[in-house]
């Protein structure tokens, strides 16, 4: 029974892993209709926050697609892995970046203060929030990268 068990988790586990590339796959085709999308309005407009709004999501977008190709390849190329002294080389030089990255944060947050409210800034304020988000969503991904480092390092 253990050796049916273990064999069944096994394809299950590939299971899981055809369907993770299928979606990537797929989501990749609605990626590429994004950027698609996003250049037919930015070679439709004249208008500059429409026209960076666009180029923002296009080139995130790309990006994503990067990131699914990565994804649905590290399944099914070669193993993916990370080594603790991979990351010991660089970390370092990570920490001084999650401390730009703080110091970002502290930047925006006091930007859009400052327009908070302001007649006439509404603009601005709608790109400053694009801005506090994006410099979030960095710190969060640095914060999680910090958790995979200290998962190898379990008392640094």
């Amino acid at each position: 029974m253990g050796k049916t068990l273990a064999k069944s988790k096994a394809t299950s586990k590939r299971e899981v892993q055809r369907g993770l590339v299928a979606n990537m796959q797929t989501w990749q085709k609605v990626e590429n209709a994004s950027v698609a999308s996003t250049g037919r309005v930015i070679e439709k407009t004249e208008n500059p926050i429409v026209r960076l709004t666009m180029e923002i999501i296009q080139r995130d977008s790309q990006m994503h697609y990067r990131v699914q190709e990565w994804i649905a390849e590290s399944l099914t190329g070669r193993a993916v892995s990370l080594t603790p002294d991979e990351l010991g080389e660089v970390w370092k030089m990570i920490e001084d970046h999650i401390n730009l990255e703080k110091q970002t944060l502290e930047l925006a947050h006091e930007a859009l203060g400052s327009v908070k409210g302001s007649k006439g800034m509404l603009v601005q304020a709608y790109l400053l929030e694009y801005l506090l988000e994006d410099e979030q969503k960095h710190n969060q991904m640095l914060a999680r990268l910090k958790n995979i480092q200290r998962g190898m390092y379990p008392y640094a």
